[in-house]
């Protein structure tokens, strides 16, 4: 009997246990629908209860209007300034040994300015060779034509022979053609001796000199001293663009330089754009041209942005502004509803990002009342202020 009241004792409170788990489990799952749709309740009422949202903390925050404005897209590259116009010196002929330089580094020179003097000794000993045969021929000359006039106005009075007559013409006739001859021999020794007189070619700045007087000159700086000399009144811009960007820069893009060592800036466009992409460097060869009077030197690094992308009259704002979530990009703005301001989320399409500003495509126009600072952990409805209380 003790046994048996013992396992009725136990069964009662086994099923008291299971029943109160039971209304547990009732309550927290009516506990739970009841929490869902006094949120909801309170979420509609805070929409329509002017009251109740007053009494909301608002946000503060900063507000800027939407603008439209012309969008650029740069492509940022390091280029460097050289000249159109780099001349090496050098002799119409061979060359020859240096006798004298006549110019220093630094100097302003022009075309056709003597620049060195080579040695022409030997060419000044064979002009004064033919000069003096020259001479020798011309007295020889002289006679012979005096000569055949003498024979010549006897023979008219018929005195003398013709054949006499005739020996005195070839006579003369010969010695013309070899005065001729030493007179085109004199010509080329005097060409020849002028040759060693060195001129620059174009108008520049001697930029570097490496030959000395007693050297052997013949211009080629792979093979010996040279004299360089830049035209700086003709310079360019010089850079490599990348070969995927092949198909959106052309001659005549749009190009912004930037020469830092000198902090001097300009606008150009690109002049020449190569067609075929570099082998080492895998981009185009691109140039654009030095306004005048920007007094640059060769050499010197410059920052190259070249116009890739442009949109006109786009709505354009700060990348930080820019929020993402599960469902894409996103901006808060400001709304006016009623006599309350509540910040509301703008789902947005994004175009091109140059900087910290970004082109948008989709969810804003111009007059949007973007919220620029404040926007960290506002939520959509939420009451917001641009006044400090």
């Amino acid at each position: 009997m003790a046994v048996a009241s013992s396992c009725g004792n136990t069964s009662k409170k086994n099923g008291s246990l299971n029943d109160k788990k039971a209304d547990l489990e009732k309550l927290k799952s009516d506990k739970s629908k009841l929490d869902d749709k006094i949120a909801a309740l309170e979420k509609d009422i805070a929409k329509l209860d002017t009251s109740a949202t007053n009494k909301q903390d608002a946000k503060l925050v900063a507000i800027t209007p939407v603008a439209l404005k012309d969008f650029k897209h740069y492509l940022d590259l390091q280029g460097i300034v050289d000249s159109r116009s780099i001349s090496y010196i050098t002799p119409s002929n061979q060359g020859g040994q240096i006798k004298a330089i006549l110019v220093k580094q630094g100097d302003q020179i022009h075309k056709g300015q003597l620049i060195l003097k080579l040695d022409n000794s030997v060419a000044v000993e064979n002009v004064n060779a033919a000069s003096q045969q020259t001479g020798s021929v011309k007295a020889q000359l002289d006679l012979a034509k005096s000569i055949y006039e003498r024979q010549k106005n006897l023979w008219d009075q018929h005195i003398g022979t013709e054949v006499q007559l005739l020996q005195d013409k070839t006579n003369v006739e010969s010695l013309q053609n070899q005065l001729k001859a030493l007179q085109a021999q004199v010509s080329s020794a005097e060409a020849l001796s002028n040759q060693s007189n060195v001129y620059s070619d174009v108008n520049g700045v001697v930029d570097d000199i490496t030959a000395h007087v007693g050297e052997t000159f013949n211009g080629n700086p792979q093979q010996g001293g040279y004299i360089r000399i830049v035209n700086k009144s003709d310079l360019k811009i010089t850079t490599t663009v990348p070969e995927n960007y092949a198909t959106l820069i052309t001659k005549g893009t749009a190009v912004e330089v930037e020469i830092p060592d000198v902090n001097k800036s300009f606008n150009t466009t690109i002049s020449f754009i190569s067609q075929s992409v570099g082998t080492t460097t895998r981009g185009l060869a691109a140039e654009a041209k030095v306004p005048s009077g920007m007094l640059l030197r060769p050499n010197q690094i410059a920052l190259v942005k070249i116009l890739d992308y442009s949109a006109p009259n786009a709505p354009v704002i700060n990348v930080n502004t820019l929020q993402n979530d599960e469902e894409g990009k996103f901006v808060l703005v400001a709304a006016k509803e009623g006599d309350k301001l509540i910040a509301r989320k703008r789902k947005v399409i994004i175009g091109q990002t140059y900087g910290d500003q970004v082109e948008i495509k989709q969810g804003l126009q111009a007059g949007d009342q973007l919220i620029t600072e404040g926007y960290q952990g506002i939520y959509d409805g939420q009451l917001i202020t641009t006044k400090v209380a």
